[in-house]
């Protein structure tokens, strides 16, 4: 059984939300992970142009002070996208962190794009996976010599939900990576529904999509990233999938071991249970959260952490002004908007290859 120290979101003036994310570094031992000159890789997600749901840099800049504290030197990492939006290369991936706050002045450390101007700039990492044998992890991030994972709860078109997991296994893996893990699953189109906007042929990174007179996928290249699926404002794009619903969730675990590599003893985790949006930040906007704030966790057992955050926010009732606010009595919040998704795949995976385990103890501070 692993702790996860939980912080809820009371403040007064004693004590604010960011002197709590210092508490939770100092219960979850982050100090112990870091040595003196240290290259500790902080990974965020620092959110596409237009969603406003990621987690704020001022409560990264805590964690980055208190790594100096510890003598580490830290900067603030992400993996380039593989869909065509702000983040697809180092330049407007830079230029979008800066405009969403993730300047120097706020966290007070250097922000480095894990992967390289265009994505090519990673190591292939030896694992024995039942979907890889090697896994190709953005350079910056492997070649660090500790990781603190900073991760912003939400639900997820294609893994249920997305946490630590798929922060870091398809976070840090690189744009060739990326496409690997989502190479299993396929969309179809709803003719009936189909606009012709072209929103989704405008954002597919394959041009797999044309417009005859509706939107018409080549299964030949497509890559199975899901932009389509949330590009489109009348949901008439939906996931198919071409072998079974647990290859991509299995195949990003796989790729958090990769990330973790040499690091396995060396990587705090932080998630914070905020703005729990529907969909994932790489989306260009964020609806209505799902449930109400409920807090920040951390801890060292990334499985055990992903595990209490779903449970925490399925112990919630669903807000009225959200997707789920007409129904009732919704006890699993993620596959009430995600129909299609077991998300349990990703942790009862995760338990298996060794990454922790889904039980743990929740500790109040």
């Amino acid at each position: 059984m692993s702790d996860v120290f939980f912080a809820d979101l009371r403040a007064n003036s004693k004590i604010n939300w960011l002197d709590k994310v210092s508490r939770l570094y100092d219960a979850a031992g982050f100090n112990e992970l870091i040595k003196p000159g240290d290259l500790v890789a902080v990974k965020v997600h620092f959110g596409e142009k237009g969603n406003t749901a990621y987690v704020r840099p001022q409560y990264v800049r805590r964690l980055v002070d208190r790594i100096k504290e510890a003598g580490g030197k830290p900067f603030i990492t992400d993996g380039n996208t593989l869909y065509r939006g702000s983040r697809s290369n180092a330049v407007d991936h830079l230029q979008t962190a800066v405009e969403n706050g993730w300047g120097y002045s706020v966290v007070g450390a250097p922000l480095i794009i894990a992967d390289g101007l265009t994505g090519k700039d990673y190591l292939k990492v030896p694992i024995d996976g039942k979907h890889f044998n090697e896994v190709k992890i953005g350079a910056a991030a492997a070649h660090a010599n500790a990781l603190i994972a900073v991760s912003h709860f939400k639900g997820h078109e294609v893994t249920g939900f997305g946490g630590v997991l798929k922060n870091l296994g398809m976070g840090l893996g690189s744009r060739s990576g990326k496409q690997n893990m989502h190479s299993d699953i396929l969309p179809s189109v709803k003719v009936e529904k189909c606009l012709a906007c072209g929103l989704c042929r405008d954002w597919c990174p394959a041009d797999a999509i044309e417009m005859e007179p509706h939107a018409v996928i080549t299964e030949e290249r497509c890559l199975g990233c899901g932009e389509c699926t949330v590009t489109c404002p009348e949901s008439a794009i939906r996931i198919q999938w071409k072998t079974t619903p647990n290859a991509i969730q299995e195949k990003i675990v796989e790729y958090t071991i990769g990330a973790l590599k040499g690091k396995e003893k060396k990587t705090g985790y932080i998630t914070f249970l905020m703005d729990i949006s529907p969909e994932c930040d790489c989306c260009t906007y964020n609806d209505s959260p799902l449930v109400g704030n409920i807090g920040i966790l951390a801890g060292r057992d990334p499985v055990a952490l992903d595990q209490a955050c779903v449970d925490l926010v399925n112990s919630q009732p669903v807000l009225p002004n959200s997707m789920l606010g007409n129904l009732v009595n919704v006890t699993d919040v993620f596959r009430a908007v995600h129909k299609d998704t077991d998300w349990s795949i990703q942790l009862a995976y995760g338990e298996q290859m060794g990454l922790g385990t889904r039980k743990y103890n929740l500790a109040k501070i």
